[in-house]
């Protein structure tokens, strides 16, 4: 009975002094950081200051890249191919185009290629940009794009 008794009065003193050393560690570690923080505050200031403007010119910079994207509107007539209107003959006489011409502007309406329109006609490529060249010379305007709007506008082709 004495030993069971000495086993619990030494665990006693051993849970005592270990609770003892938890709490003298902890007031160490209070007392170093808190030591730590004034003996070092300027550091500490400085370092979190730098930290904060890094973060705001990362933001900054990241703003700065991205994409704007607008919405540009461009109000232009459409003319669309109307079933049962005739083409103008007048008017495709009057601009003096040949009937191969006319093939390759009706071609072109339909937005072939000069190698699709090669194909299609069985001519060679060169002979397809020549034809377009003088499309162009004849319609009086300065590319494809033009040369179509103004066949739809004159009802040349569809």
């Amino acid at each position: 009975m004495a030993f069971i008794k000495n086993i619990f009065t030494r665990s006693q003193n051993i849970l005592f002094y270990g609770a003892f050393m938890a709490l003298l560690v902890f007031v160490l570690k209070v007392l170093q950081w808190k030591f730590l923080i004034t003996d070092n505050s300027l550091d500490i200031y400085i370092g979190l200051i730098s930290v904060f403007f890094t973060g705001l010119g990362l933001w900054g910079a990241s703003q700065l890249i991205k994409p704007k994207v607008q919405t540009i509107v461009v109000e232009k007539e459409i003319y669309l191919p109307q079933p049962g209107v005739a083409l103008d003959e007048a008017a495709i006489k009057n601009l003096n185009l040949t009937n191969r011409e006319h093939e390759v502007l009706t071609l072109l309406a339909q937005g072939c290629t000069n190698a699709e329109i090669a194909d299609k006609l069985f001519l060679s490529l060169s002979t397809i940009k020549t034809h377009v060249s003088n499309l162009l010379v004849k319609m009086e305007v300065k590319n494809r794009t033009q040369a179509l709007e103004k066949a739809k506008r004159l009802k040349i082709t569809h």
